[in-house]
């Protein structure tokens, strides 16, 4: 199953594309919100420091190392 847009759906998106999956469209998404997802409610308080760019979540400052490899940064991408 694949979620489109209802402009998308009434266009025939799914013939025009060729999908193997039906398309459904999706209905009432302009109200939903982080209290709706299920397993992802958490709200912390997010706070950076402009100068040091430290950044905590409700006061705990939160760190990690810095990636040794990013994928898609070469200067060129071609494809």
């Amino acid at each position: 199953m694949t979620f489109v847009s209802e402009a998308a759906h009434a266009d025939g998106i799914s013939s025009k594309l060729g999908l193997a999956k039906k398309a459904v469209p999706v209905k009432n998404t302009r109200n939903i919100g982080k209290l709706d997802l299920k397993l992802n409610v958490a709200l912390p308080k997010i706070d950076v420091d402009p100068e040091t760019y430290e950044v905590r979540a409700d006061g705990e400052l939160l760190t990690c190392q810095p990636a040794d490899e990013v994928s898609m940064a070469q200067r060129y991408f071609m494809f």
